[in-house]
């Protein structure tokens, strides 16, 4: 779909469409000078996305359940969209494993009985993004460690027609972005004054530990290690269902939230509320337009 960059950022998305179920989106984002856990921080910290406004469809999140154990979180987020749509409602199921200093985070819709279904704003239900966060070198060719790359898998079905969902992210994914960007610089100045962490970043210090040899392991069989799951007395609802990890990277099927594929889809029909026809002619591999 694009591969664009600033001096500071470096960015590439691709998209795949299925017989069935919304388009997948795939993105590598590259941040110079930050580190794996300032980035994951970020994108878990809900009280800075609302106050810095670098996500400004979040109305409004609370933190529904939380395990002190696993660091998993359920929690709800109502997002602003367009006067030609009413709001919707995300109950989102997160969780984060760590394997050195990759970061492996899942965020999936889960259902949710204590909160009753309403007309407006529309709840969500599939949704799932997730992602790796590791350290990489930098784009200056210095062979330092200092960048982060973001590798993102996600899905997600709020109600809008799927060409229109691939229309709006074509049209406003790049400006979502740089948006994105400039959010974590602010948070990289502020925790460097000294701010604290909000409660939804210090949970996101709080991982299960996965050890190279298991990734390796899951790797060639596909399957789950036992040994590496954890915490079987905590209650079902809140525990996320095991990440998938492929070859140290990630392959995970259903959406992200960074805010970044949603508000890319809205602002971008919004700005250009036609349809157009598809390509899609069965299966096919990631595709760059």
């Amino acid at each position: 779909m694009m591969d664009k960059s600033v001096p500071t950022m470096s960015y590439q998305a691709w998209r795949r469409d299925l017989e069935t179920g919304p388009p997948q989106y795939r993105n590598r984002t590259v941040f110079e000078d930050a580190t794996p856990e300032m980035v994951r921080d970020f994108f878990w910290d809900d009280e800075f996305r609302s106050r810095a406004k670098w996500d400004d469809m979040l109305v409004r999140s609370s933190i529904l359940e939380e395990c002190h154990t696993t660091g998993t979180m359920v929690v709800q987020w109502i997002r602003k969209f367009p006067f030609f749509c009413s709001d919707r409602e995300y109950i989102i199921g997160r969780r984060i494993w760590e394997s050195g200093r990759s970061y492996y985070c899942v965020t999936k819709g889960v259902p949710c009985s204590s909160i009753p279904r309403r007309n407006k704003p529309r709840r969500v239900d599939l949704y799932y993004s997730s992602w790796c966060i590791r350290a990489v070198e930098s784009g200056r060719g210095d062979g330092q460690l200092t960048a982060c790359e973001v590798l993102l898998f996600h899905h997600e079905d709020m109600g809008i027609p799927w060409e229109l969902t691939k229309l709006g992210v074509r049209q406003g994914m790049w400006g979502a972005v740089k948006k994105i960007e400039l959010g974590l610089r602010a948070y990289q100045r502020e925790r460097a004054l000294g701010a604290p962490r909000s409660h939804c970043a210090f949970l996101a210090q709080i991982n299960t530990k996965v050890s190279p040899d298991c990734l390796k392991s899951l790797e060639s069989s596909g399957k789950e290690d036992p040994s590496e799951t954890e915490a079987r007395d905590e209650p079902r609802k809140l525990l996320v269902p095991k990440l998938l990890i492929v070859g140290g990277a990630i392959a995970l099927a259903c959406n992200l939230d960074w805010g970044l594929l949603t508000k890319a889809v809205i602002f971008g029909v919004a700005r250009r509320f036609v349809s157009y026809p598809t390509t899609w002619m069965g299966k096919r591999p990631w595709s760059m337009e």
